[in-house]
């Protein structure tokens, strides 16, 4: 009990403010405004670092890449069953919450009133234009704002390609980024001592001005969510087992990740659970390369859980302000956002998602006011999201052991251990 409480405590604390906010709004109502300004506080202080966050961690991480030859025909097979298996999260996260209003459609005009009417209606959409916008911009000081999150992103890999292409000369300036994005997460960790006041604040005063909506909305979607990646994880990976090494591997996968899934559960960190899951994987009997690449880099760009959050979100932003999404184009235009979105969100506990976040924000045009309704989703669905990333490695890793090794890998690894 002392160590799920000392791991959920954060959460914990942030869910218990927020209800009590929540409860101030509808008890005060109106007058619960009057502590909007400390829920801006932390809306600034996650807006000032959004920038840095970006730009630090995303170079640092490219210029340290380092592809070991050996590994080519692993990370390529990687690569594509990272990229199936969350095309089908991402449609199973949208088919789910289709015919779902997570907040009543009948209350989004009092909604929007409250956000200064600043609410695209129809997500416009030209791709080839959108496209061009999104990826850059023509002055290097848009860079610095959050109107242009995916240019600085592009930005952001390629200066990491240059320092890696540098060598030895680009060395020092790898090491310089690196330390900066430490901080840059040290800074985040201090910010999120705040979270559970500043959050209370915002949701009491927006509570306070649209009444219970939103927090019927929150319930339901976690419910929601709860229900569709408890199904999605016994149905989908008991058949990525299956395609991988048949019944053995349905009955090995199950048996083996139970630790993990554990971890998962316990530290709410796709990051804290990837020594064990990896021991889990080489005990299924996946080999022990590509159990340790594909669950390494499983945390930082394969998230199936993440990636049904991403719809939720977005699903909850359109219920909420009443976005139109019945043609094919914006139905593409979510899955595509929801994807890019997944793999900006960090391996780390309560805090990791605000870039992918604000991306949704930004690329979906809404008012940079619904950050903190997205942190709360990201907050409440955190335990399950982390379950489904941690355990979905470990199913990528039999289909890429598949693909490297052939039908018969299972055997022949069992007969070496």
């Amino acid at each position: 009990m002392k160590k799920f409480l000392k791991n959920y405590k954060s959460t914990i604390i942030l869910i218990l403010l927020v209800i009590v906010g929540t409860v101030c709004g509808l008890i005060f109502k109106e007058k619960a405004t009057i502590v909007k300004p400390l829920g801006d506080l932390f809306l600034n202080l996650l807006l000032v670092i959004i920038i840095p966050l970006i730009f630090f961690t995303i170079t640092s991480s490219i210029a340290k890449m380092k592809q070991p030859k050996r590994l080519s025909k692993i990370l390529i097979s990687t690569i594509i069953i990272f990229l199936i298996t969350s095309i089908i999260a991402v449609m199973v996260g949208f088919i789910s919450t289709r015919s779902i209003n997570l907040v009543n459609s009948k209350d989004t005009n009092q909604i929007k009133e409250i956000f200064d009417g600043n609410v695209t209606e129809d997500i416009e959409l030209n791709l080839l234009e959108r496209t061009v916008n999104v990826l850059s911009t023509d002055k290097f000081i848009n860079l610095l704002s959050t109107d242009n999150l995916i240019a600085l992103i592009v930005i952001a890999i390629l200066f990491g390609i240059a320092i890696n292409k540098s060598g030895e000369k680009g060395k020092k300036v790898a090491e310089l980024f690196d330390s900066l994005s430490e901080i840059i997460y040290k800074f985040i960790e201090i910010i999120m001592y705040y979270a559970p006041i500043g959050l209370g604040c915002y949701f009491a005063a927006l509570i306070g001005s649209i009444g219970g909506v939103i927090a019927i909305g929150f319930l339901k979607t976690f419910i929601v969510y709860l229900l569709v990646s408890l199904l999605f994880m016994l149905i989908f990976y008991t058949i990525y087992a299956f395609v991988a090494a048949k019944k053995n591997g349905v009955k090995l996968f199950w048996k083996n990740i139970i630790p993990s899934a554990l971890t998962a559960l316990g530290t709410c960190s796709s990051a804290a659970s990837v020594p064990v899951n990896i021991e889990c994987t080489k005990k299924i009997g996946v080999p022990k390369d590509i159990a340790e690449t594909t669950i390494s880099l499983g945390t930082s760009f394969h998230k199936d859980g993440s990636s049904i959050g991403s719809v939720f979100k977005i699903m909850f932003l359109i219920s909420l302000f009443g976005t139109n999404v019945n043609n094919f184009g914006n139905i593409m235009l979510i899955i595509g956002v929801a994807l890019i979105a997944t793999l900006l969100v960090t391996a780390v506990p309560i805090g990791g998602g605000t870039i992918s976040e604000m991306l949704i924000i930004s690329m979906l045009n809404y008012p940079i006011e619904a950050l903190p309704i997205l942190t709360i989703i990201a907050t409440i669905i955190d335990a399950p999201a982390t379950l489904l990333n941690v355990t979905g490695d470990s199913a990528s890793a039999m289909l890429v052991a598949r693909i490297v090794e052939g039908k018969n890998w299972l055997k022949v690894n069992s007969k070496k251990a």
